[in-house]
């Protein structure tokens, strides 16, 4: 039986700063179309891409013609989570102001009726599976499956590939020619790749129509590796907080938290933790991670949003905000990506972004053999572990 392949060809909507492009690129993708909103976050974009002027297209994604978007293999889309997660008051997706936008790649993805792409590659948080209990990851996959999309779906953290804990949902949608396949396939998936609120939220949708994929498990979770990724700085930069500032937060520390500060200042190297500013119980925590990782990156509009670092060690401790490049080196971006713009706004991009080796990895594992075998291979599991494909 013979297979043609699809050209690699991407239209990425919600881009950002292109780190979906980023990751994707590497095993042989193009974007021919990309948009988003934000004048500030394509500002990045083309610092990086020379080509952004002719394919990105900055506006509302509600205000895009279909007839524009030109024909692509895969649409990728990150809508905005703000009314998924608990910062936006899990407003949801019908009544959420920001992550509504969903509906606007839907609405060009039927325009486009039959010359839409064959996949679609859809990524948030994970307070997508809690959002109206549920029911907002219901009708994501029901809204793909009206448009003729199977659908599957895994979780992938960051903190596989760099060391920053970004966990993050992952729904493929195909319309190449599967079989409807039941839900059990799927959880049969390692827990890596299927945490347990995922697999509920599968349970609860079997009526939907799904298929599977073979994945391998991903790389092991990472125990350290953010001493490695820290700009150096001169002890005289103004970047590091005076005393006063200092004293200020160890103050706002519980007592374990500071003491835990306190121990890695007596050593003989320089250690690295990263804590966030919170409110609990009416007053504001600085709260320490205890490992040498980073918490998840996000926006750094809000006075939860930025992550300040911590260096204790020789009799002395020092505390400052992550920088832009410590930002990007966390979402697996490498130094050569300029950044040109203001702190704030490559923070912004930067947190708002997505880990550039999870979607090569899921290049690799899952776009690469869906678009280049022109139908997906599955493994039945029977004790004989024979291979076989599912025809309609």
């Amino acid at each position: 039986m013979e297979y043609s392949s699809f050209p690699l060809t991407v239209a990425e909507y919600f881009a950002g700063i292109g780190l979906v492009r980023m990751g994707l690129q590497s095993y042989g993708w193009k974007v021919i179309f990309a948009n988003d909103i934000s004048k500030k976050k394509f500002e990045m974009y083309k610092a990086f891409f020379p080509d952004a002027e002719a394919h990105y297209v900055t506006a509302d994604i509600f205000d895009i013609d279909p007839t524009v978007v030109p024909l692509t293999t895969l649409a990728t889309c990150s809508f905005p989570c703000i009314d998924l997660s608990l910062a936006g008051n899990m407003h949801g997706m019908i009544n959420g102001n920001h992550s509504s936008a969903f509906w606007g790649f839907i609405k060009i993805l039927k325009q486009q009726g039959d010359s839409a792409p064959p996949l679609v590659l859809v990524e948030n948080v994970p307070g997508w599976l809690y959002s109206n209990k549920g029911m907002d990851f219901r009708i994501t996959v029901q809204a793909l499956n009206e448009l003729g999309y199977a659908c599957d779906v895994f979780a992938v953290d960051a903190l596989r590939f760099t060391p920053q804990s970004r966990l993050r949902i992952f729904l493929v949608g195909t319309r190449l020619p599967v079989s409807y396949t039941t839900i059990e396939l799927i959880l049969t998936r390692p827990k890596s790749l299927l945490p347990d609120q995922l697999k509920k939220n599968i349970i609860a949708n079997e009526d939907l129509r799904w298929f599977y994929n073979e994945i391998p498990e991903p790389p092991p979770l990472r125990t350290s590796g953010l001493s490695e990724i820290v700009e150096t700085l001169e002890d005289s930069d103004d970047r590091w907080w005076p005393d006063a500032e200092v004293k200020r937060h160890l103050a706002m520390m519980k007592e374990t938290h500071r003491q835990r500060v306190e121990q890695l200042a007596q050593g003989q190297q320089f250690a690295y933790r990263t804590f966030f500013r919170r409110r609990r119980d009416g007053q504001q925590r600085a709260e320490v991670r205890d490992d040498d990782l980073s918490g998840c990156l996000r926006t750094a509009i809000g006075g939860s949003g930025k992550q300040f670092l911590i260096r204790a060690g020789k009799g002395s401790i020092r505390m400052r905000a992550m920088t832009p490049r410590e930002y990007a080196r966390l979402q697996g971006v490498p130094d050569e990506y300029p950044i040109t713009v203001n702190g704030v706004q490559a923070l912004t991009g930067f947190g708002d972004a997505v880990c550039v080796p999870v979607i090569s990895w899921i290049a690799e594992h899952v776009l690469n053999p869906l678009a280049e075998n022109g139908r997906p291979l599955y493994r039945w599991q029977l004790p004989t572990a024979q291979m076989f494909l599912f025809d309609k």
